[in-house]
Order: C-alpha cells, then sequence, then structure tokens
C-alpha cells in the first residue's frame, strides 16, 4: 500500500487560488498579456468581448489567471446565465452607475451660444462629469483669438472650441484659421445653427427648411415650419425630442468627441 505523504509547504508558500470572476456585463477588467482594459459587453464560449472607453472592442479567450480586476489577478468565466444588456449613456457609452463626478480639469470646451452647450449636456452629459470636462458658452466667436489668449491653453489645459458653420470661406473658417495654438483644437459642424445638427425624423418633419439669405434663420425656420416665432420656445421644443446620439447628425457627433478626446488625452 503507498504510503500517505503530508504536504508539508508552509502555509505561505503555497499559490494562493486565483478567485473565478462571472464575466457579467460591465466588469471592467485588464486583459493581462496586452494591458488592453474595458467593460464587458459581451462573453460567448471561450471568450469575452471588453469595449474601452473610446468605444473599441476586443475579443479575449477566457484563459486561467488572464485578466486583473481591481489590480488583482482572476479567471474570468462565462456567467451561469445571460445578463441584461449594458445601461448606457444618452452618448452611447456604458453607463456606470454611481460614479463620482471628477473634479474640473483645467483644460475646457467652448461653444458658440447657449443652445450648443444644452445640446452638448442633453447628450455627453453623464460623460463629461465622469471625465471632468466643463462646457462653456461664448455668445458667439467673432473675438475667438482674444478669447483664445485669455484662457492661454497649455499641456497641461487643453481649449476644444466647436464652432457652428464651419466650413471654407464662411466668416467662421476665417475666423478659426487664426487661432495657431497646438494645445487648441477647434472643430466645427457644415450647419447654419446646431438647430440643424437635430435630425428631421426626430422632430417629425421631412426636412429642415431652406431659408433665403438675409432673412433671420431661426425666425424663417418657425414660420416655415408654422410654429409660433418664439425662438426660444421652438428650441425648447427641439431639445426635448433629443434623447440620445442616434437623434443627432454624424456631422456633430463625430465633432464633439474629437473634442473630449482632445482635452481629456493624457500629456506627452
Amino acid at each position: 500500500m503507498r504510503e500517505y505523504s503530508p504536504d508539508l509547504t508552509p502555509a505561505w508558500k503555497r499559490p494562493r487560488p486565483v478567485p473565478e470572476v462571472p464575466a457579467d456585463l460591465d466588469v471592467v477588467v485588464e486583459e493581462a498579456a496586452t494591458g488592453f482594459c474595458g467593460a464587458v459587453v459581451g462573453c460567448e464560449a471561450g471568450t469575452v468581448t471588453l469595449e474601452d472607453r473610446y468605444g473599441k472592442r476586443r475579443v479575449f479567450p477566457l484563459e486561467p489567471r488572464g485578466f486583473l480586476l481591481e489590480g488583482a489577478v482572476v479567471t474570468l468565466v462565462r456567467p451561469s446565465r445571460a445578463p441584461a444588456a449594458p445601461a448606457r449613456t444618452a452618448s452611447g457609452s456604458i453607463a456606470v452607475p454611481g460614479a463620482r463626478a471628477r473634479v474640473a480639469r483645467a483644460g475646457r470646451i467652448y461653444v458658440e451660444g447657449r443652445h450648443d452647450a444644452e445640446l452638448v449636456e442633453r447628450v455627453w452629459g453623464d460623460d463629461l462629469r465622469i471625465e471632468g470636462v466643463v462646457v462653456e458658452y461664448l455668445e458667439g466667436i467673432d473675438d475667438l483669438p482674444a478669447i483664445v489668449a485669455e484662457f492661454a491653453p497649455g499641456p497641461d489645459a487643453r481649449l476644444g472650441i466647436l464652432v457652428d458653420h464651419l466650413v471654407p470661406g464662411s466668416k467662421e473658417s476665417r475666423i478659426a484659421a487664426e487661432v495657431t495654438s497646438p494645445h487648441v483644437l477647434i472643430a466645427g459642424h457644415p450647419y447654419i445653427d446646431v438647430w440643424q445638427a437635430v435630425k428631421p425624423a426626430a422632430l417629425s418633419i421631412p426636412a429642415w427648411p431652406v431659408i433665403p439669405r438675409g432673412q433671420d434663420w431661426k425666425t424663417g425656420i418657425c414660420r416655415a415650419l408654422g410654429w409660433p416665432e418664439n425662438t426660444g420656445a421652438a428650441w425648447q421644443h427641439i431639445l426635448s425630442r433629443v434623447r440620445t446620439y442616434q437623434d443627432l447628425e454624424p456631422e456633430l457627433l463625430g465633432r464633439v468627441e474629437e473634442l473630449i478626446d482632445f482635452v481629456t488625452a493624457p500629456e506627452g
């Protein structure tokens, strides 16, 4: 009969068991080999899909000791049952329940007017608070070079500026060209006003009316659509129909995302 030999290795020398963690949606982990960090957005037999804060997704095998959770090595395992889809912010990012707003960064995002600021807040507000980015409105960009000089942008205080009607030959494009700081990013959409960045389908209209030159554009829009000539009330109606990024045109979505990435990019 084979004799039993007890394990005399001291407990402190024995390898610690690695905990198994279900790959539930929204769990944020780091893949040990590549350093890719993201939230779980899918889990199939043998693989898990992670999405980082920029929306980039990668698929990794569910290997033992393959991930870090809050700095500790873990083994991700497939959940016992399929979890519900992750909650999303209005911008399409994965929501972080209970997350506190970050202390405001030195960097800022400037927009032309109050309506621009309210629209950005409606769609990207949750993301901006987590990132610590403050959005301010300027009431026009005629004095943009002086405004930028007063802000004094630098490597640790980047400035992003969203400009309406930034198309070749426009007054806005000429003003924007006067700003040359490498710590400033000016991004613009082609619309006369940010109202047009809201998809007509969100407002149940076939298209935005074309307003002849020389007329006040917003007043002309109200008249053409049969709305009361109260541009403030008209804007509140428009804003109320915007629920997520899907209600906005891609030309605005891409520019705002660029500005957020620019002012939150690590120094270097």
